[in-house]
């Protein structure tokens, strides 16, 4: 559908169905944190019953383009994932204190997280099993001298398997270590002993698998989001020249450890403690979530899966492997047609419609596909109206690190996800 300009006036009268949601429209249309002004256009969609549907939409930087300017709780790599600053846009200007902020596809964790650090009760949905692994931990974070003290209980040399063809990835008594503490971890499941600090330690190992400096178990690879294949590692140790170094696992756990609580102070710590024996964590498809109270939620922040662009099961293999977790038996929502991808979007709106308290927004951030060629916004706004929900506006953060695209007018890289573009819909 056609995407057009609109006057700055027209935003500031809150555009189409404004009494909904104007504090928010006002705000994005006079937003100038970062220098720029807002442009302010209009997203066409088709509605279910086949009527044109025309929502405001909102072009500006809305949060920062600079790394690291969040808690460093967040500093767990996942693939698609993110940025801190996302939900806490919208935590913070739709929701209060106390309030439940859910996330039906969390990834890494990224809106309960940040859910919890400003007060609000964290629920997350996630059909993959490594989102509460990588989640629940952050939620009630250790202290340095206990994660060192459990450390040293482990025995590093105690393995009963040793997989040869990891040796591409690890210096033998790299691989040994690993081993041992998957040991450990899978007995101490087995017998119902594994407790906060053990998943701690779990929930960093997984970060440190695999990665592209020293602060990892393994030689230079790809970003630490993914695990390449044993036989692309190869091509990149041939073609780099290079052998895996020993690295100490215990050593780089406490690292790493030392900088994810690096921001953890007293306050910190009590505004988690306080959140995390309140949260909800389901591993689970989204379109099916009894455990969840009806009229339960005040704001939903996500991101779903797009159109088979990423292969969750094959970029986290390893993760798989050292958790003990056939990958083939995580069934994910990775269709490749785009009418398939609506309807499964739809089943998760109806669903998210029964979760939501009357008055309850949803901040859906979809990015673009096959080279900018498909909105997927366009395509969710007839989803959210089948299931109930009224499209509000569109937010597109647009940032300067990016090149110059398509139609929209908005700053983008070559493909791919290339700016934040979020449909945010209402619960009447």
């Amino acid at each position: 559908m056609e995407t057009l300009e609109l006057p700055l006036a027209y935003a500031e009268r809150g555009g189409p169905k404004s009494k909904s949601f104007p504090s928010l429209a006002d705000e994005l249309s006079s937003f100038r944190e970062f220098g720029q002004p807002t442009r302010v256009l209009v997203t066409g969609a088709v509605g279910p019953d086949g009527t044109p549907v025309s929502v405001p939409t909102f072009v500006n930087e809305f949060w920062t383009a600079q790394q690291r300017q969040a808690n460093r709780l967040h500093e767990i790599s996942y693939r698609a994932c993110f940025k801190p600053q996302l939900p806490r846009f919208f935590i913070e200007r739709l929701t209060q204190p106390g309030d439940v902020v859910y996330d039906p596809f969390m990834g890494r964790g990224t809106t309960p997280i940040e859910a919890a650090l400003l007060g609000r009760v964290p629920f997350g949905c996630d059909v993959n099993p490594l989102s509460v692994v990588l989640t629940r931990p952050r939620l009630r974070p250790p202290e340095m001298d206990p994660i060192a003290g459990r450390l040293k209980e482990i025995d590093f040399t105690d393995h009963d398997e040793f997989p040869g063809d990891l040796l591409v990835f690890y210096h033998p008594k790299t691989l040994e270590e690993i081993c041992a503490l998957k040991k450990y971890l899978l007995a101490r499941r087995a017998d119902g002993k594994l407790d906060a600090m053990d998943e701690w330690i779990s929930t960093v190992a997984l970060n440190r698998l695999t990665g592209h400096s020293n602060g990892f178990f393994s030689v230079y690879t790809l970003p630490p989001n993914q695990a390449v294949s044993v036989k692309s590692q190869q091509k990149i140790n041939e073609k780099r020249n290079q052998l895996p170094p020993h690295r100490n696992v215990a050593a780089i756990i406490l690292k790493k450890s030392r900088i994810l609580l690096s921001e953890c102070d007293r306050f910190v710590r009590e505004r988690l403690a306080q959140m995390a024996p309140r949260a909800l964590l389901l591993t689970k498809g989204a379109d099916n979530t009894p455990e969840i109270p009806s009229n339960s939620a005040q704001l939903v922040v996500t991101s779903p899966p797009f159109l088979n662009v990423v292969q969750y099961a094959t970029d986290n293999w390893l993760r798989c492997w050292f958790l003990g977790i056939d990958p083939k038996a995580v069934k994910l929502t990775l269709p490749r047609k785009l009418e398939d991808w609506q309807a499964a979007m739809t089943g998760v709106f109806r669903e998210l419609h029964r979760v939501l308290k009357p008055g309850g927004h949803v901040a859906f951030e979809v990015g673009e596909v096959h080279g900018g060629k498909t909105k997927l916004e366009e395509t969710v706004i007839p989803c959210g109206l089948t299931a109930g929900l009224e499209p509000v506006l569109v937010l597109i953060n647009d940032q300067k690190f990016t090149k110059t695209a398509n139609c929209w007018g908005v700053d983008n890289n070559f493909k791919g996800t290339n700016t934040n573009r979020i449909v945010v819909l209402r619960k009447q």
